[in-house]
């Protein structure tokens, strides 16, 4: 299993951006699937962006597409999450995870395949 820690989380305002980091540890990082999700309160878990082993294949929520980048950096065994054009609609608590192994395509995984999850990073952003 794979070992995760995020950061970067903050409070800023609408139309600020923010940068989230998730260091992993761990064997298999590099032939795992990452992906972000996020939860409000009150709200259930949610997909927000994955990216596959080698960074070739990307999927995004429609929510985030166009603002959000998910990016990695296997030499140093870190996934990010640049979040671009923020809205208050964003604010949750963001958590990585890995898994997924078994897809090439990013887009094939689902919650479910993730087997490796970070304790999350709060992010709140303020109008």
């Amino acid at each position: 299993q794979v070992q995760l820690v995020e950061s970067g989380g903050g409070m800023v305002q609408a139309g600020d951006s923010l940068r989230l980091s998730c260091a992993a540890s761990g064997r298999t990082f590099s032939s795992a699937t990452m992906g972000w999700f996020r939860q409000a309160p009150g709200n259930e878990r949610e997909f927000v962006a994955a990216i596959n082993w080698n960074g070739g294949s990307t999927n995004y929520a429609d929510s985030v597409k166009g603002r959000f980048t998910v990016s990695r950096d296997n030499a140093k065994n870190t996934v990010y999450l640049q979040m671009n054009s923020l809205k208050t609609e964003d604010t949750a608590v963001y958590y990585c995870a890995a898994g997924c192994y078994v897809y090439a395509s990013a887009a094939r995984c689902r919650e479910s395949d993730f087997n490796s999850w970070g304790q999350g990073t709060q992010v709140t952003v303020s109008s």
